[in-house]
């Protein structure tokens, strides 16, 4: 026979609605009652039915995530395999379960949405990235449905749960790194600018370069998808240029990767005549040829306190909104060389040093 809550009961010599508040976790039962229960549970082998739990309670116990929709980036980027650790480890601490969705455009992850929230399939979201005039954060807003975004919201960001880094500060920071280097013709590769996370490190890169009073080149200012071939292609269009750059900031490492491996075919050699810095610190910018000098955003983090907020979204309606920065840090490796002035340069031949 299947062991029961009275079975339970016996065991712990409490009564059963006392075992079943302690498997809601009730906040007004002893932690030396809960451990007494929890162990009698175990002895007897004993699993709550989640299924008549959340019947009763109106609760999945279950977070959806709402990934991006080219599925290529979710798979291919390290990125979303970190960002998913803290977000498991955040719902299993709290006995949450996890949902994830995606589409292959905009319009199927929509739709998908919809369908988690009017079907009752979660408790909460969580997506994984903000983007300019988002329609999955209107409708979200709309329906008052608790939700938490990884990334700066483009509107009423005091008004949504998110989780993010300071982007202007950490791009200007990396570029500002570049420029102490000696550098003056930096390059930008950054992702798509419906993403919010482009348009902030993009303000960064321009800040640096203006307080350096270096032209901003629109030429040196180049879009992809955050895989390896996006990195590709923005570098061969920038070494096709008259006047290549001598340093670039890249806004991810895969595609610092596919950077890497371009100029390795062209014969350009990193660094010594190209510094390259990139963002994220996953596994890749420390194992590739040379080991990337990169800005580490704590991926993790943003997944582990994103869940945790949501959770308390959840649990609790009344909850104040919360921007949550988590910080940065340049990990420096052998990608950035010191930039030799050149006569050639934007300056005067006398202003340099003849070594």
């Amino acid at each position: 026979m299947a062991v029961t809550i009275k079975d339970v009961a016996k065991l712990a010599d409490v009564a059963p609605s006392t075992v079943s508040r302690v498997i809601a976790n009730h906040s007004r039962i002893s932690e030396a009652t809960k451990r007494k229960v929890k162990k009698a549970m175990e002895q007897l082998g004993y699993h709550p039915n989640q299924n008549a739990r959340s019947l009763a309670s109106q609760s999945t116990q279950t977070i959806g995530l709402v990934m991006p929709s080219s599925g290529d980036v979710v798979f291919q980027n390290p990125f979303f395999s970190m960002v998913l650790q803290g977000i498991s480890e955040g719902s299993h601490k709290n006995k949450y379960a996890m949902y994830l969705t995606t589409g292959k455009s905009d319009v199927e992850t929509f739709e998908a949405v919809i369908r988690m929230v009017q079907g009752k399939r979660v408790d909460g979201l969580i997506l994984l990235n903000s983007k300019v005039e988002d329609k999955l954060i209107s409708y979200l807003r709309r329906r008052d449905f608790p939700f938490v975004v990884i990334g700066k919201p483009f509107k009423d960001a005091e008004e949504i749960t998110h989780v993010d880094n300071d982007n202007v500060r950490a791009m200007r920071e990396a570029t500002e790194y570049l420029i102490d280097y000696g550098h003056r013709k930096i390059a930008f590769i950054g992702g798509s600018l419906e993403l919010m996370v482009t348009v902030d490190r993009l303000d960064g890169y321009k800040q640096a370069l203006n307080k350096a009073n270096i032209p901003i080149k629109n030429e040196y200012i180049l879009h992809g998808e955050f895989l390896r071939e996006g990195g590709q292609d923005a570098v061969s269009e920038l070494m096709a240029l008259e006047q290549r750059p001598t340093s670039l900031v890249v806004v991810d490492d895969l595609m610092a990767l596919g950077v890497l491996s371009t100029l390795d075919e062209l014969g350009v050699k990193v660094p010594e005549e190209i510094s390259v810095v990139s963002f994220n610190n996953v596994l890749l910018s420390e194992m590739s040829k040379p080991p990337l000098t990169s800005m580490d955003i704590n991926i993790f983090d943003l997944g582990y306190q994103a869940t945790r907020s949501l959770i308390e979204k959840i649990e609790n309606r009344a909850e104040p909104t919360k921007r949550i920065i988590i910080p940065h840090k340049l990990v420096e490796r052998q990608s950035c060389s010191h930039q030799v002035p050149l006569p050639s340069d934007d300056q005067n031949a006398d202003e340099f040093e003849i070594v």
